[in-house]
């Protein structure tokens, strides 16, 4: 193995997603392609009393088979079954045998953005209706968001680096950008990174809906979510998991991997503006995507992909253009930019890992994903968003963007891998 971390490769074997189109890859993957959405009215708590009645809910979900027991079931929030789940199909199907390879050398990095609100809804009504003995002596174990990621290590007995991240809807951008500097840093040879969110329950579409940050549109479920079009009022909240198995490259090649990707670049910067508006003309995401294209050793035209934050909001989509615009000059009408968050709904703290998962199939099957319900183009953003349908086309090089409230902006870069 390479001892200068900067020989260090970094390289995609695995993907797991859990998802409203699907919780098995190829089949999430064929869905984004042929442009399905998979928002609906949502069926979890009676919503006559909210604003917004959709959600890209997850409805088929079992998370038993991927957990030791049943009885594990009712010891972990939603989320962390989530987390679980994806992680466990990114290993499904990277087909590493870890019976064979050294634990301490592998780690995860899975966080969230909220965490175990579903917990926290059900055993504050516990605590009003009965009082504070008849809480579950598990609620803190369940709600706490480190959970995902610790139960997973104790699962699989992976005692590598171990970390929560959360930052919003970039959490789980970090969790990989901090996952590749892991390895890269010679601290692990493998990663699993991502993110997971459960938080379509009455707390967390509630409390969007009381900051006018989702779509009202809810008798067109699928037609709601519509990033960079004019006619667009807000995002659709998803949920979800998606899990990246990253591994040092010689390690991979030691095992046969297959390699979906190789990650080569990482950005990570603060807006230091608002806590929920991005900064004007998209200044934090544009020195963001710099910063990753510095890592990564590209020029923007190396690009020939950007999976787009895209949330369907009106000031984020403008700023990401502008952002966009800003890092890529004139190649900026060039590359392709596709928003995917119409197909998903946007899965906050799991966003960035599922969307990852689409870059590295869109790497290895040479397809571009469509931006669907892109009807109307807002004259501010004007750029190749890929409308409605998928995009036979090489992709050499990808960006993948997330921005979470807070200011938080991560930048991700992958490249077809060369041996």
């Amino acid at each position: 193995m390479p001892t200068n971390w900067t020989e260090r490769r970094v390289v995609i074997t695995g993907l797991g997603v859990i998802s409203s189109l699907g919780t098995e890859v190829d089949a999430f993957w064929n869905n984004i392609v042929a442009g399905k959405c998979g928002i609906k009215p949502i069926t979890a708590f009676d919503t006559t009393n909210f604003d917004c009645k959709i959600a890209a809910e997850i409805t088929d979900f079992d998370p038993v088979p991927d957990l030791p027991s049943p009885k594990e079931m009712r010891r972990t929030d939603r989320f962390t079954q989530f987390s679980v789940s994806a992680a466990h199909r990114a290993l499904k199907d990277s087909g590493m045998d870890l019976d064979k390879l050294n634990r301490d050398e592998i780690g995860a990095f899975i966080g969230s953005g909220i965490g175990g609100l579903n917990t926290t809804e059900e055993q504050h009504k516990i605590y009003l209706a009965k009082g504070p003995g008849r809480l579950s002596p598990f609620m803190i174990p369940m709600l706490i968001l480190n959970m995902g990621s610790g139960l997973f290590s104790m699962y699989y007995k992976l005692r590598g680096p171990n970390v929560a991240t959360c930052s919003a809807c970039a959490t789980s951008t970090h969790a990989i950008g901090e996952a590749w500097r892991t390895i890269k840093m010679g601290d692990a040879v493998a990663m699993f990174a991502g993110g997971s969110e459960a938080a379509v329950c009455p707390l967390g579409v509630g409390g969007f809906c009381a900051m006018k940050a989702m779509s009202t549109r809810n008798d067109e479920p699928q037609r709601a979510s519509r990033p960079f079009d004019k006619d667009r009022d807000g995002f659709v909240m998803g949920e979800g998991a998606g899990v990246i198995l990253l591994e040092e490259l010689e390690h991979a090649k030691a095992r046969g991997a297959k390699i979906y990707a190789e990650l080569v670049g990482y950005g990570n910067t603060a807006d230091a503006n608002h806590i929920t508006a991005p900064s004007p003309e998209g200044e934090g995401a544009a020195r963001c995507m710099k910063m990753a294209l510095r890592s990564a050793g590209l020029n923007p035209q190396d690009i020939t992909y950007i999976n787009a934050h895209g949330t369907s909001t009106p000031q984020g989509d403008i700023a990401e253009t502008q952002a966009i615009k800003t890092v890529f000059g004139d190649h900026a009408k060039k590359v392709a930019v596709s928003s995917t968050k119409g197909a998903t709904g946007h899965m906050l703290g799991a966003a960035g890992a599922v969307e990852m998962a689409i870059c590295a199939k869109a790497i290895e099957q040479g397809v571009i994903p469509p931006t669907i319900n892109l009807d109307n183009p807002d004259p501010e953003c004007d750029l190749d968003y890929v409308p409605h349908t998928a995009r036979q086309k090489p992709v050499t090089a990808i960006v993948n963007n997330s921005f979470g409230f807070g200011g938080h902006n991560a930048t991700i870069i992958a490249k077809k891998f060369v041996g």
